[in-house]
């Protein structure tokens, strides 16, 4: 098939791939729109770093600072166990939540080489995100000396409750225009299926195609009101001929 049979299958079903497409606009707008709750944010962060104090003066030894990189793996699970987010619910009451919601919405990272923890949260509340990671950075701190028996953990920045933070997940214009895409080119892969299936003949370029004879005649689309006889009729009258009144005496 050549680029303009390909158009032309588009031309015929354009009815069908506009529908398909507004449909699944329509839907997604609704979705987002209504039925979304925007997700917030909040990052606390905790550095791994231990000194030494040598003749008055605190050094940091390289081979410390290497340990305590290799500790962060250790330090993402603990943050997620039992010990700690058990001790997060009991101290703080007012966040309502299990051990296991705490730990669905937490996510401990570290950029490779680096002593600096991030503990995230999501939630609706960026002021309830923002409780949670604080609790658990405090938490943490406060029990990593008895659990590793090393106090080598520093709060470096709490999240700001009160802070204006924007929400994490995207605007619905974004998954709008998405959807448009994707569903344009699902639109227009379902026609192209719908045209391989279907084996009717509908023109004279079909019987060409398949029966590959020329064609001599066809039939046009006769209309009802071809079918019926012409109701009026042209009278013809010879020259002369006319129409007499008899007029009395």
């Amino acid at each position: 098939m050549e680029l303009k049979d390909y158009m032309k299958i588009i031309r015929k079903r354009l009815l069908l791939i506009s529908a398909i497409v507004m449909v699944a606009c329509g839907l997604t707008g609704v979705k987002t729109y209504l039925y979304t709750d925007q997700v917030y944010q909040a990052t606390a962060k905790l550095i791994v770093s231990q000194s030494f104090e040598v003749g008055g003066t605190r050094t940091i030894d390289w081979d410390v600072i290497q340990s305590n990189i290799r500790l962060i793996s250790s330090y993402k699970e603990i943050i997620n166990s039992s010990a700690i987010l058990n001790k997060v619910v009991s101290n703080y009451p007012d966040l309502k939540a299990s051990p296991g919601e705490l730990s669905s919405v937490l996510q401990i990272s570290a950029a490779s080489d680096s002593q600096v923890m991030n503990i995230n949260a999501t939630d609706i509340s960026y002021e309830r995100a923002a409780h949670i990671v604080n609790a658990v950075a405090t938490v943490f701190k406060n029990e990593i000396p008895s659990i590793m028996k090393v106090d080598n953990v520093t709060i470096l920045s709490e999240a700001t409750p009160s802070a204006d933070a924007a929400p994490i997940n995207k605007s619905p214009i974004f998954y709008i225009v998405l959807s448009f895409i994707v569903s344009l080119m699902l639109a227009i892969g379902f026609v192209f299926l719908l045209d391989y299936f279907d084996d009717t003949i509908k023109s004279e370029e079909d019987v060409l195609q398949s029966l590959e004879l020329p064609v001599l005649s066809h039939i046009t689309k006769i209309n009802k009101s071809d079918l019926n006889p012409r109701k009026t009729r042209v009278s013809e009258k010879k020259v002369g001929e006319g129409t007499y009144v008899t007029a009395r005496q």
